[in-house]
This record gives structure tokens, C-alpha cells and sequence, in this order.
């Protein structure tokens, strides 16, 4: 079971900008979006996860919806703490373990700084972990897949999440070569809105892009099986009266096409710097997709057709760094050096 596990007080988050998981005793037992919401009035959390997320942008001038995370990294350090604390309290180890035994394995994104690994490590700190190991986001994802990390076999890993897009080259569980860009689906939420601004003369929040994306997104204006218009609600940007309008697949595919090609160049660049051994490797095996970025419709048909490659989406891919994660905790001895 591991050096952890000998305290029995072993949990494993992902601490990601749109949504954290966090899995104890091999099961996922919170899986919430990363937001807080906090009465300015009183200095108080009143709602975390998605009593906070149903309030956001519905809320009053007393009461803020704060997303502690933004771009993979910690953005308000005293919300991420609380944000953490919350989470770990929405569990019963808080009611079964004193917090200060509490052991954590956080993944984090390839890219990070020393100083934004330092916020991460305090705020769990702070929130009552007494130890906190780190593991790099696209090693958890490869172990979630099911990859064999310590085979010398290179695979090429894309995790397409809410703040970062994470590309690596893993082999002999070691990061051969990598690339971290801030085009993931935050960023998909902004074109879409953007989008609906310059095409259609209308606002909409952030929900309601996310909300277009996930039922009409795609990476392609030609699908097999394409989805039916969505009746997207927003205000009229010359009435400024409510109104709707639907929207199609096709539209958001063109909405989409810039931030999509930053993520095929940076697999490409990857591609670029990769060995030649291991390049003959990922000609083999593919490319492998996790992340919620993943599911875009057509989204492994694109990146298939720009580097000739096949590309496989993970099961369940929202969860593969999470999952990955709860493995590696799980199986300390066997992946400790992944884990620093």
C-alpha cells in the first residue's frame, strides 16, 4: 500500500482551475468546481464547490463568486486555502483523522514556477495537511490512462483542462520533453463569448458559454454526427432587453479555430524536440487526449489530421489526472520518485 498508507490518512486532489477531485481510500468522494463564494459584508465562506458555482453571476453586490485558480496556478492564495480546507471537510477524513496527520498528493501543472509550487504546497499547508507530496499533471494523466510510465517506451500525453493545456513526452517515468500553454477551456469560454458579442450582438456570461460549449463545442464545422442547436440566452447588446438566439456547432467551430490551432502548434513543437527513438514510439502508439478539453467534439479528428498521428481519448477523461494521482499514491514504493 505504500509509505503513506501506513497512517491510513492518505488523500490525493486534483487541484484543478475549473474543477477539484479529490479521491481517499481509492474512490472518488468530492468532485466539485473550484470556486468559493464569500459575504463581504460578514468576511465570511458561505458556499464552496457547486452551491458556489449555481451563484455565480446571479449573486449580489454583498456576496463574491472568487475562482481561487486561474491559468493551472493559484491566483488568490486565501481562498485557495479555503477552497482546500472545505473540500477536505466535505469528506469524512476531517471527521475521522485529526487534520494535522493528514498526508495529501496534489498534482500540479509541468509548467509551474517555484513560486507558484510554494503557493500550493502553503495552502494545503494551511488548510491542515502536515505533509504534502507533488506529482507533475501529465505523469498523473499517462497512470490514470493506464499507461506503463516506467517502460522505456516514449507516449505523448495532451491534457486540455480549464486553465492549461499540458503536453509531454513521457518515458522511463521521467518528462522527457514538454509544453504548458494557457489555452484550455477557460479559454474556449472566453471565445465563445466573444464570439456571441461580434456575431450576434449579445452578452453572456461565462456559464452560458460554458454551458454552448459543452452542448454544441467542436473542433471541426464538419461532424458525422453533429448536435442540434442550442437557444443560448443573453442581453441584447443595442436594447439591452434579454433575448435568444440559437446557435450551431459550425459557429463555435469557428469560434474555437484559434485557440485549437495554439494547441496543435504546441503538440507540434513538442512533436519537434522529441528524440528520435521516442518520436518512432509515438508513431506507434499515438497521441493520448485526457482533460475536459478533450471532449470537444471532433477535437481528436483535428489533431489526427495535423500530425498524421492516431489520437486516443482516455476513458473518462475528466478524472485521468485524478485518478492518476490516487495510483500513485496508492502504489507509494513503486512511484516514488514521480512524487516529490
Amino acid at each position: 500500500m505504500g509509505l503513506l498508507s501506513f497512517f491510513n490518512k492518505e488523500v490525493a486532489m486534483d487541484l484543478g482551475t475549473a474543477n477539484s477531485i479529490v479521491i481517499y481510500n481509492d474512490q472518488v468522494v468530492i468532485d466539485e468546481p473550484s470556486i468559493v463564494a464569500v459575504d463581504r459584508t460578514q468576511n465570511k465562506i458561505i458556499a464552496v464547490g457547486n452551491t458556489a458555482k449555481q451563484m455565480d453571476g446571479k449573486n449580489s453586490r454583498n456576496i463574491e463568486t472568487i475562482r481561487p485558480l486561474r491559468g493551472g496556478v493559484i491566483a488568490d492564495f486565501e481562498m485557495a486555502q479555503h477552497l482546500i480546507r472545505e473540500l477536505i471537510g466535505m469528506t469524512n477524513v476531517s471527521r475521522s483523522f485529526m487534520p494535522p496527520s493528514l498526508r495529501m498528493v496534489i498534482c500540479i501543472p509541468s509548467g509551474i514556477t517555484n513560486v507558484e509550487e510554494r503557493a500550493v504546497r502553503e495552502s494545503a499547508e494551511q488548510a491542515g495537511a502536515k505533509e504534502i507530496r507533488m506529482i507533475h499533471e501529465p505523469m498523473a494523466a499517462a497512470i490514470g490512462i493506464g499507461i506503463d510510465v516506467l517502460e522505456p517506451e516514449g507516449h505523448m500525453i495532451v491534457d486540455i483542462g480549464g486553465g492549461t493545456a499540458e503536453i509531454a513526452v513521457i518515458s522511463l517515468g521521467g518528462i522527457v520533453c514538454n509544453n504548458s500553454i494557457k489555452v484550455a477551456g477557460d479559454e474556449f469560454n472566453a471565445n465563445v463569448m466573444e464570439y456571441m458579442r461580434k456575431q450576434h450582438n449579445m452578452f453572456i456570461g461565462e456559464r452560458t458559454a460554458e454551458r454552448v460549449k459543452i452542448n454544441v463545442g467542436a473542433a471541426v464545422s464538419d461532424l458525422a454526427d453533429p448536435p442540434a442547436d442550442y437557444p443560448t440566452l443573453g442581453r441584447d447588446m443595442m436594447t439591452g432587453l434579454p433575448k435568444e438566439i440559437s446557435v450551431n456547432y459550425k459557429e463555435i467551430a469557428h469560434a474555437l479555430d484559434k485557440s485549437i490551432a495554439r494547441i496543435e502548434q504546441a503538440i507540434l513543437d513538442t512533436l519537434s524536440n522529441t528524440p528520435p527513438e521516442l518520436a518512432a514510439d509515438i508513431y506507434k502508439s499515438g497521441i493520448y487526449l485526457a482533460g475536459g478539453g478533450s471532449l470537444l467534439r471532433g477535437l481528436d479528428q483535428r489533431i489526427s489530421s495535423k500530425t498524421k498521428l492516431q489520437v486516443h481519448i482516455a476513458d473518462d477523461p475528466l478524472r485521468a489526472v485524478a485518478r492518476g494521482t490516487g495510483i500513485a499514491l496508492k502504489n507509494f514504493n513503486k512511484f516514488q520518485f514521480l512524487i516529490k
